[in-house]
């Protein structure tokens, strides 16, 4: 499973999520899916103008974790 932690980001820069959406140039309902993880896919224009507006690197935003079936 991939985590999301754009929150994280947002919070270490001191920057709100409407700040960022206007800087990236999408919605802020948009960019609040993908910050609590109600999305299911990223453009990687999307991720690139993020990982820009935070500089920051995509493993910054994004977290891989073990789904619990996966374990068995």
């Amino acid at each position: 499973m991939i985590i999301i932690r754009l929150d994280r980001m947002l919070a270490d820069r001191k920057m709100k999520l409407n700040e960022l959406a206007s800087k990236v140039g999408i919605s802020n309902v948009n960019l609040s899916y993908l910050k609590t993880g109600k999305v299911r896919a990223i453009r990687f224009s999307t991720l690139n103008a993020i990982c820009k507006a935070l500089k920051c690197q995509p493993g910054d935003l994004l977290e891989y974790a073990e789904d619990e079936e996966d374990e068995e």
